[in-house]
């Protein structure tokens, strides 16, 4: 042949090697036999588009032949490979394997021949290769393929037939599809619909004084709305109103709204802002176009709430140091509200501190996370209940000490309430400013100043040493101040206050008498105290700077006293030579009273002559004066004035006549053993001395004791010893008293004057100890385990040694320290109340103040946590056990704490669930407040234990060993399982046996006893029956399923609930494994639909129960037929209405004997429907009007019938469906008004028997029925 004849559809011509020659290319035979020339083709002028086998050696027809039959080979190669993998076994993968490298080299190698026809594509040679691969993988894993069913299915497509109810084939499609039934449909134009929507954005609004509306936007769309109107909710009574913009308004908002938006296009949607000036939520309830239809609305609920708001109540701003602040912030939002404040420090910020307030109302949407544009109800609005969104006024306590001097500052920075309305007090001058701020009228910063306490104390006068004054004179009160503000030392103010009580009046352990008098200066500076005369006891009170009280030091008494003026009394002796017998001079006692030392004016005149005044001092009470002239004569001694320490301007001896003539007599000796001149002792104690004799015995000894003026003289006579022990009386009053040898006589009666004299200072007071003042008092509350000063009080001689105890201690020992400071610290550690018990001075035992003898120190509390008794929550072991709950369920534990808040907790979440491994995890949150609420975790099932270990508060860090932990403790129980233990098993009932039939065995776990509800439903029922098995007690059950719920045919069981003991309850998967039941009877037929009625193109299917084949008798339209069945199936197809009754049926072994049974079916005619009298009308509509559509039926009433919008294509465009109804009718015909634009049609109509729809079912057009 010399070309390839081909069709107009076939592939293009062969090209020619050489389009001159005739020889290998003639012409071509057509279709019809007759020689018609083909155009030929040039040659190409490229060799790589030349075949591999040359044309004029094999032409395209033959190589195309030779592919085919080396492709046929394989074929048969492959199917040979096929049988080897069924009948041997062999490895199906090395031979898949094989075959997909085979087929990828054939036909990846093909287009390199360049034959003609065999040049595909790379798409087609994928594909290709795609399909053998699939092949193979069928082939060589004998995958079994439904060849029946693919040859049956292809067969229908040339030839579809089934038998019907006449016993004749028929077509089902002309049956069943009859697109007579229905006819018409009706096209409407109408505007496109607009739509609104309130707040789009979910913005925050807030109104209060100073903003007094918010301008609620409203987003309309496509629409020019005449009347919109609001719904209000009042947040503090829950009434409800309803607000109506009328047509005014909203063209007045819609122009405003144009004008801001010229710059975009006329259809995009436009805001228009409509202020309020009540709080409340706000919905759109309406809106009414210019049409006067109801415009579509978009659920978003708005709130409006009192904008937040936080001031601070203020105090006085003048502290003291240690002093709490102790003021209050005020916080007034819709919760959950979050507060921050800050601090300040002498102009130095300490941070910032964020407080969170939980809302009071469990039920408040703004706690969680916002999902959707509607708060509340969209249905039940009378009984809506917005009491959450309502202001709370919340009081928030600030309590920590100040502890530094200088200037404090509380400040308010932001607040937040739970819609997102933000105040931020910090910069409301800054261009970037947050989404709300408001500048507040009230208070928001609280300012102190700490000022430090001043201290004051006596200076050169304390118990030992009074202030002597002579009489008619004054002095100031020795004062050293330490002011509180050493700044403004100078300039500072400040009132002391003492306690006199005059020197008659002071009771014998020189104390106050109950008749003290109160008494108060003010002090400039650190200039001199109050002026004071009057002798008596001054005790310091009180000190105060103008802001804080101060604390008195020790020393703080000082005794003041008048003493008597100085005077002098003499008595003079001679002095002779023993040797010669002649005076030698003459020694004069003087005897002094007053306060040494004393000075002693007298002139001295020898023979008459001139006068010679001389003087001496002396320290002594009474001293000898020894004159002896160095020349000789008459002296005469004249005494003119004395002086003391107090008196210090002299003064004359008045008419006293003081003078001495020189007689000299030798004295005795005697003197004092101790070298310290003076000597300190008790009240109340003698003194004793130890005195030396020289001359000889016995000897008498005249001494004398004087005290404050007074003088009394004593002897003492025998004295054998030269050294003898001087014992005095009591000294009984405190002060400096004399001790004084004035003469001594020895044993030949010659008596000598002495000048040995030592002082005894007698304490004018025991020592005295007590507690001082902290802040005014005598208890300090300080945090734990830190060391504590207790101030004291001490009055006597340095150093003290303090005998103390703790009262709450019992059984512990008393503690001794010793103090060199009378203003000491005490440093203890406990907590307690501490009671000094004695206290001894350098020199005597003293008394302790019982007025002020305790000081008690407390801790500042420790931050604790205790779990809220609930009838929920039992103690057992320490540990709080909470009331199990089901897995999934809600469930929280609420927390009270003690302590100074914020607190900030960490807890230990340990997970024992019942199947694999343990797992912690740790927790943490601040609570701002103290109380609560903890979520308790329920996702998983298990023992879930709860540890709050960590706690601290705002004076406190966390202490593991000042910290009690709390346990609570929960079991969460999985819901019960069931399953059954042979999924997807068949079982076997008879219908006529009464007992009997397999069990089905299910298999459950939980806590029996268990509840199970179990679903059973026939395969032609679309009800299924339920059958409710209580108290299982075991985890295997064996189920017999009851008679009354079975009918003939096969039925699906499932498990639907089941609950366990512990109450938890889980809804079983519906794709859960299940059990087939089938109820068979010898010989039987069962309709596989449980209805009576069916409709013309109804398949009318039975299942038949014996041996086949069958025959079944039946009588349609009043003529009694008989059919054959050759399985177990019987389906007949309904091609006319009539009564259909089965009558009897046999099968193969009850041939003679007919089961009789009586199973009618009526067959009704199909319903269908009219749109516009079966015609295509078109209505046109203005937006908001209304198209009548008028549905005539035929059929049985009531008529449910389903139509569709869909839209109006433009031409050569397909219209698609919007918008699909149902409807119903009681009557044969029905209106129904319709809005939008489309084309409406019936796709589906139903009445009361039968049901015909012309939607497409998967992916094929046609009808479908409903049922």
């Amino acid at each position: 042949m010399n070309g390839t004849p081909r069709l107009r559809s076939a592939y293009p011509s062969t090209p020619r090697s050489d389009p001159k020659s005739e020889d290998s290319y003639g012409a071509a035979t057509g279709v019809s036999g007759g020689s018609v020339p083909l155009p030929t083709l040039s040659a190409p002028k490229q060799d790589s588009q030349a075949p591999l086998v040359p044309f004029n050696l094999v032409d395209a027809p033959s190589q195309r032949l030779y592919v085919a039959f080396f492709y046929l080979a394989l074929t048969v190669w492959r199917l040979g490979d096929y049988y080897g993998v069924v009948s041997d076994d062999n490895d199906s993968l090395w031979l898949f394997m094989k075959w997909v490298a085979i087929d990828s080299f054939v036909l990846y190698g093909l287009p390199g021949l360049k034959i003609p026809w065999l040049q595909w594509s790379s798409t087609t040679m994928t594909m290709l290769f795609a399909a053998h691969a699939v092949l193979d993988a069928f082939l060589m894993f004998r995958i079994p393929l439904p060849l029946e069913a693919w040859f049956i299915a292809f067969m229908r497509l040339f030839y579809d037939r089934e038998l019907a109810i006449s016993e004749r084939r028929v077509k089902p499609a002309t049956v069943i599809h009859n697109s007579s039934l229905i006819l018409g449909k009706q096209i409407v134009h109408i505007l496109p619909e607009g739509s609104a929507m309130l707040n789009p954005d979910q913005l925050p609004y807030c109104i209060d004084t100073s903003v007094t509306s918010a301008s609620l936007p409203i987003r309309i769309n496509q629409t020019n709305p005449i009347l919109i109107e609001l719904l209000r909710f009042d947040l503090d009574t829950n009434y409800n109103e309803t607000i109506s913009i009328q047509a005014k308004e909203v063209r007045r908002m819609r122009k405003q709204a144009e004008k801001q938006g010229s710059h975009q296009a006329p259809t995009s949607p436009r805001i228009l802002h409509y202020p309020v000036k009540q709080t409340g939520l706000y919905r759109l309830q309406r809106v009414l176009d210019e049409s006067k239809l109801d415009v579509q609305r978009r659920f978003s609920d708005t709130l409006v709430v009192r904008c937040p708001s936080a001031y601070i109540k203020p105090v006085p701003e003048d502290r003291c140091l240690g002093d709490l602040s102790n003021f209050h912030l005020q916080v007034e939002a819709t919760p959950p509200i979050n507060v921050e404040y800050s601090k300040l420090i002498n102009e130095e910020e300490q941070g910032h501190v964020a407080l969170s307030i939980p809302p009071e109302s469990p039920t408040s949407p703004l706690a969680s996370q916002r999902v959707s544009g509607a708060l509340v109800s969209k249905d039940a609005v009378a009984t809506v209940d917005v009491s959450w969104a309502r202001t709370q006024r919340t009081r928030i306590p600030l309590n920590e000490s100040l502890g530094s001097l200088g200037n404090w500052k509380y400040r308010i920075d932001t607040i937040k309430d739970g819609c997102g309305n933000i105040v931020d007090y910090t910069s409301p001058d800054s261009e970037e400013k947050p989404p709300r701020q408001t500048l507040s009228t009230r208070p928001l910063g609280q300012r102190f100043t700490v000022h430090g306490r001043p201290t004051a104390a006596l200076r050169g006068c304390d118990s030992q040493r009074s202030l002597r004054v002579p009489r008619g004179k004054s002095l100031r009160l020795p004062i050293q101040l330490s002011p509180a503000e050493p700044k403004s030392a100078g300039k500072s103010t400040h009132r002391v206050s003492y306690m006199f009580t005059p020197s008659v009046d002071v009771l014998p352990n020189q104390e106050h008498s109950k008749d003290a008098v109160p008494a108060d200066f003010e002090l400039e500076g650190n200039g001199p105290g109050g002026e004071i005369s009057e002798p008596g006891l001054y005790t310091l009170r009180s000190v105060e700077s103008p802001f804080c009280a101060g604390d008195v030091l020790e020393p703080s008494s000082c005794l003041l006293s008048n003493p008597p003026e100085p005077s002098l009394s003499i008595d003079a002796h001679d002095i002779p030579d023993r040797c010669a017998g002649k005076s030698i001079g003459l020694t004069v006692d003087l005897d002094l009273t007053g306060n040494p030392p004393f000075r002693i004016s007298y002139n001295v005149r020898r023979n008459g002559g001139a006068v010679t005044p001389q003087t001496t001092e002396t320290h002594l009470m009474h001293t000898q004066l020894e004159l002896k002239p160095a020349q000789s004569g008459h002296y005469r001694y004249e005494f003119l004035d004395i002086s003391d320490a107090v008196y210090r301007e002299p003064r004359s001896f008045g008419g006293r006549h003081l003078v001495l003539e020189q007689d000299v007599k030798p004295p005795a000796s005697a003197r004092f053993l101790d070298s310290y001149p003076t000597r300190k002792t008790c009240m109340g104690e003698p003194v004793s001395l130890a005195v030396e004799l020289f001359g000889e015995g016995p000897w008498r000894l005249d001494y004398e004791v004087v005290y404050h003026g007074r003088r009394q003289k004593h002897k003492v006579d025998g004295i054998e010893t030269e050294i003898y022990t001087l014992t005095t009386d009591e000294l009984k009053s405190g002060g400096e008293y004399s001790l004084a040898l004035t003469g001594v006589t020895d044993g030949n009666g010659c008596k000598v004057s002495l000048e040995e004299q030592v002082k005894v200072e007698v304490a004018l007071q025991r020592p005295k100890a007590s507690f001082g003042l902290i802040e005014g008092q005598r208890i300090v509350l300080a945090l734990e385990d830190k060391q504590v000063k207790l101030p004291l009080r001490l009055q006597g001689e340095s150093p003290w040694t303090v005998t103390y105890r703790k009262t709450n201690d019992p059984v512990g020992d008393p503690s001794t320290a010793l103090f060199r400071n009378s203003n000491d610290q005490i440093l203890v550690k406990e907590a307690g109340t501490y009671e000094l018990v004695q206290v001894q001075d350098a020199t005597c035992p003293g008394n302790v103040d019982r007025a002020s003898n305790t000081f008690s120190v407390k801790w500042v509390p420790r931050p604790s946590v205790q779990v809220v008794e609930s009838p929920a929550i039992k103690l057992v072991h320490q540990t709080h056990v909470k009331r199990d709950i089901c897995e999934g369920d809600e469930d929280t534990v609420d927390l009270s704490f003690t302590g100074t808040p914020p607190f900030d907790v960490e807890y230990n979440h340990h997970l024992k669930p019942e199947q694999g491994s343990q797992s912690t995890s740790t927790k943490t949150f601040t609570a701002g407040i103290s109380l609560a609420a903890v979520k308790m975790e329920s996702i998983e099932p298990g023992l879930h234990q709860y540890l709050v270990s960590k706690l601290s508060d705002l004076s406190y860090s966390h202490s593991p060993g000042k910290f009690s932990p709390v346990a609570i403790e929960q079991r969460v129980h999985a819901k019960p399982t069931a399953a059954f233990v042979e999924g997807g098993m068949t079982y076997r009932y008879c219908k006529e046996e009464e007992a009997g039939g397999e069990k089905v065995p299910i298999s459950l776990k939980g806590s029996p006893p268990f509840h199970m509800e179990v679903e059973i439903r026939h395969h032609s029922s679309s009800k299924p029956e339920l059958v409710t098995i209580p108290n299982i007690e075991t985890h295997q059950y064996n189920l017999h399923l009851p008679r009354r719920h079975l009918a003939l045919g096969t039925h699906a069981v499932r498990i639907r609930k089941l609950r366990d003991g512990h109450g938890c309850q889980r809804r079983m998967d519906q794709r859960a494994p299940h059990v087939q039941v089938n109820v068979a009877e010898v010989p039987s037929i069962t309709a596989l639909e449980a209805q009576t009625d069916y409709c013309v193109g109804d398949r009318i299917s039975y299942t038949l129960s014996g041996s086949p084949p069958f025959n079944v008798f039946y009588t349609f339209q009043g003529q009694e037929r008989k059919a054959s069945a050759s399985s177990t199936s019987f389906r007949r197809l309904a091609e006319k209405p009539g009564e259909f009754t089965i009558t009897a049926v046999t099968d193969q072994r009850s041939a003679d004997c007919k089961a009789h049974v009586q199973m009618v079916k009526v067959i009704h005619e199909m319903p269908s429907v009219r749109i516009s009298k079966g015609r295509t009308a078109t209505v046109d509509i203005h937006e908001g009007g209304q198209a009548e559509i008028l549905f005539e039926f035929g059929g049985s009433p009531p008529f449910e019938f389903t139509y569709t919008r869909s839209s109006n294509p433009p031409k050569g465009k397909k219209s698609q469906v919007l918008d699909t109804k149902s409807d119903i009718s009681y009557e044969h015909t029905k209106t129904v008004l319709a809005s939008d634009e489309g084309i409406y049609e019936v796709v589906a109509i139903k009445d009361r028997f039968c049901a015909f729809s012309t939607q497409k079912v998967q992916g094929r057009s046609g009808q479908k029925l409903l049922t």
